[in-house]
C-alpha cells in the first residue's frame, strides 16, 4: 500500500492506494466472478441453445458489459473517490451510489427463483429444504432464526471484516488467495469429470453437437445473454468505482477492462464444462437424460450438483472442494460490497472516518450482520426471492441506465474521453468511435429494452409452487418505491441549493460542481484548461490547507 501524501495546492486527507497492480487486478477478478458464473451462466447455455448461446453472449459483452465497466473503471480512477463523491461530476445524480450501494448489492449475486420442486424429493434436496434451510411453507410463516445458519453469516461477516479492516493493505493480500484458488478447484473438477463415465453426454448437451442455432431467433435468447453479462461483471454495484479509486491515475484502465472482462467470461464457460460433465455422469448412473437431471441457481449449486458428487469415489473430498469453493468465491464478492460502503463513508466524511477505519468496518459488519438475519430464518429463502426480484434486478438496471445517461450527455461523452485519455495518453479518433457509439446509442438502448422488457412480463415471483401472500408483493413493491424515491428526493435538494432561475438551477446541478477533479494537484494541472483560473469552493469534508496530508 502506498500513501497519498503531497505537499502541493488546498490540503486533502491521505489516501490509500493498491502496493501493486496485481493486488487490483485480482481484487477485481475476485468481485467480478462471483457465484452466477458458476451456477447460472452453465444452465442458461444449456438452456439456451448450446454453443449457439455464445453468440449472443459474446455480443452482448461487447456492447454492454465492456463499455460500462470501462466506463465506472475510468471514472473512479480519475477523481480516486468512491461511488459517492465520484457523482461530484453531475451532481443532481450524487444521491445514486447511497442507493445502489447498501440496499442492492447484497442480493445481487442470488439470482434464487429456481424451480426446485420435484415430484419425488432426492436426498440432496430432502436436505437442503429440511435440514440445511428448514424451510417454512411460506413467507407469513417466518419461524426461528436457524442457528447454523446465523452462525455461517457470522462467519463470513467475520472473515470480510477481518480481510478489509486495515484497508486495501489487508484485502489486496487476501485475493492472492480468495481470487486464484476457485480456479484451481474447478480444474481438479473437470480433470475428475471428464474422466467419468456419461461425462461426453453432460459436455454435448452444454455446448457440444446439441447447438441449435435456431435458437438464435428467439428475443429471450438475447435478453438471458445481455442479463448475465450485466450482472456477471457486477455491474452498478459502486465495487468498480471503488476499487478502481485506488488506483494510480496513470494507471491504463483500458487494459485492465480488457483482462478481467475477459477472464470473467473465460470462467463461466470453463466452470460450465466442470459442472456438466458431472451432471452427464448423474444422468448415466440414473440412466435419465441430462434435462431431466440440470437445475438452475440454488437447484443445480445445491441440490443436483451436490446430489451427483455423492455418486463419485472418495466423495466427501470433491463435496468439501466444492462448497470451499462457493464459499471463497462469495467471500471474495462480499468484500468488495463491504468495501463500498466503507470508502463511500470515508470519502464523505474524511476528518472523521479515515482514522477510524477498523471502527467503521467493525460497525459496518455489524450492521450488515443485523440485515442479514431475516434472510437466515425459515422464511429466510422467501426474503431472498421476494428482494431479489423487486430490487436487485430493476433497480440496477434502472440506475445504471441514468448512469450511463449522466455520463454520456450531462457529463458529456467528449468531456469523459478526454479524463481518459489524460490517465492512459492520446488515442486516434478511431479508437474512440465504437466506445462512442455504445456510451451514446447501444448500449443505453440495450438496458432501456431490456428494463421495460422485465417490466412488461414481470410475473409475480414464486419459489417452486409456492407463490407469496399479497402483503408480501406489496411490501415488495414498497421496498422498491422506498429504494427509487431518494433520487428525486436527491433532485430536488440539490436544485434548491443551487442559485439562480429554474433554468439557471437545473443547468448548475447537471454540470460537474466546483470540487470535481483529480485527487491530486498535478493532476488537476492537466485536467480541462478552459476550467483553470476558475475558483473552486472548498469541499466541506476536506481539510484544511495547514493539514498534516496535502495533496
Amino acid at each position: 500500500m502506498q500513501v497519498v501524501s503531497e505537499r502541493e495546492g488546498s490540503g486533502h486527507i491521505a489516501r490509500e492506494n493498491w502496493s501493486n497492480k496485481r493486488d487490483y487486478v485480482l481484487s477485481m477478478i475476485g468481485y467480478a466472478v462471483g457465484l452466477g458464473n458458476i451456477w447460472r451462466f452453465p444452465y442458461l447455455t444449456y438452456k439456451n441453445g448450446g454453443g449457439a448461446f455464445l453468440i449472443p453472449y459474446f455480443t452482448m459483452l461487447l456492447v454492454t458489459g465492456l463499455p460500462l465497466f470501462f466506463l465506472e473503471s475510468s471514472f473512479g480512477q480519475f477523481c480516486s473517490q468512491g461511488p459517492i463523491n465520484v457523482w461530484r461530476a453531475v451532481p443532481i445524480l450524487q444521491v445514486y451510489c447511497n442507493i445502489n450501494g447498501t440496499l442492492t448489492e447484497m442480493v445481487q449475486t442470488c439470482n434464487p427463483a429456481d424451480k426446485v420442486k420435484m415430484d419425488v424429493q432426492s436426498p440432496s434436496e430432502y436436505y437442503w429444504d429440511n435440514v440445511a434451510l428448514q424451510r417454512s411453507s411460506g413467507l407469513e410463516e417466518t419461524g426461528p432464526v436457524v442457528w447454523h445458519l446465523a452462525l455461517c453469516l457470522l462467519l463470513s461477516t467475520l472473515l470480510a471484516g477481518a480481510s478489509l479492516i486495515k484497508g486495501i493493505k489487508s484485502s489486496g493480500k487476501v485475493v492472492y488467495f480468495t481470487a486464484t484458488f476457485p480456479y484451481v478447484v474447478i480444474l481438479i473438477l473437470l480433470i475428475r469429470g471428464v474422466t467419468l463415465e456419461g461425462a461426453s453426454e453432460g459436455i454435448e448437451f452444454y455446448i457440444g453437437s446439441q447447438s441449435n442455432l435456431t435458437k438464435l431467433s428467439d428475443a429471450q435468447v438475447w435478453k438471458d445473454a445481455a442479463t448475465q453479462i450485466f450482472y456477471s461483471l457486477s455491474i452498478g454495484l459502486g465495487g468498480l468505482m471503488a476499487l478502481s479509486s485506488y488506483n494510480e491515475f496513470h494507471n491504463n484502465v483500458f487494459t485492465d477492462t480488457l483482462v478481467v472482462s475477459i477472464t470473467n467470461a473465460a470462467t463461466s464457460i470453463f466452470a460450465g464444462f466442470a459442472i456438466f460433465s458431472i451432471m452427464g455422469h448423474m444422468a448415466h448412473v440414473y440412466k435419465l437424460p441430462v434435462t431431466e437431471v440440470v437445475k438452475e441457481g440454488f437447484g443445480l449449486a445445491f441440490i443436483a450438483y451436490p446430489g451427483a458428487l455423492t455418486k463419485l469415489p472418495i466423495s466427501p473430498l470433491w463435496s468439501v472442494l466444492f462448497f470451499f469453493m462457493i464459499l471463497i468465491v462469495g467471500l471474495d464478492s462480499l468484500f468488495a460490497e463491504i468495501e463500498v460502503i466503507l470508502t463511500s463513508l470515508q470519502d464523505a466524511y474524511p476528518k472523521v472516518l479515515k482514522s477510524r477505519r477498523p471502527l467503521l468496518t467493525i460497525a459496518t459488519c455489524s450492521f450488515l450482520y443485523l440485515l442479514g438475519l431475516p434472510c437466515v430464518t425459515r422464511a429466510g429463502i422467501y426474503w431472498v426471492t421476494l428482494i431479489d426480484s423487486f430490487v436487485a434486478t430493476w433497480v440496477v438496471l434502472f440506475l445504471v441506465l441514468l448512469e450511463i445517461v449522466g455520463v454520456s450527455y450531462l457529463y458529456g461523452v467528449n468531456r469523459f474521453i478526454n479524463d481518459i485519455e489524460m490517465m492512459i495518453g492520446k488515442k486516434s479518433p478511431h479508437f474512440w468511435l465504437w466506445w462512442k457509439a455504445c456510451w451514446l446509442f447501444f448500449t443505453p438502448f440495450i438496458l432501456l429494452v431490456i428494463l421495460v422488457w422485465s417490466l412488461w412480463t414481470f410475473a409475480p415471483p414464486t419459489y417452486g409452487d409456492i407463490h407469496f401472500p399479497s402483503w408480501g408483493l406489496s411490501l415488495g413493491w414498497c421496498m422498491l418505491v422506498f429504494v427509487l424515491m431518494w433520487l428525486p428526493i436527491g433532485a430536488v435538494y440539490h436544485l434548491t441549493k443551487a442559485k439562480g432561475s429554474l433554468l439557471n438551477r437545473l443547468t448548475s446541478v447537471c454540470a460537474p460542481s466546483e470540487d470535481w477533479r483529480p485527487y491530486l494537484e498535478r493532476h488537476r494541472k492537466e485536467s480541462h484548461p478552459e476550467d483553470q483560473g476558475v475558483h473552486r469552493a472548498n469541499n466541506p469534508n476536506e481539510a484544511d490547507d495547514n493539514s498534516d496530508y496535502q495533496l
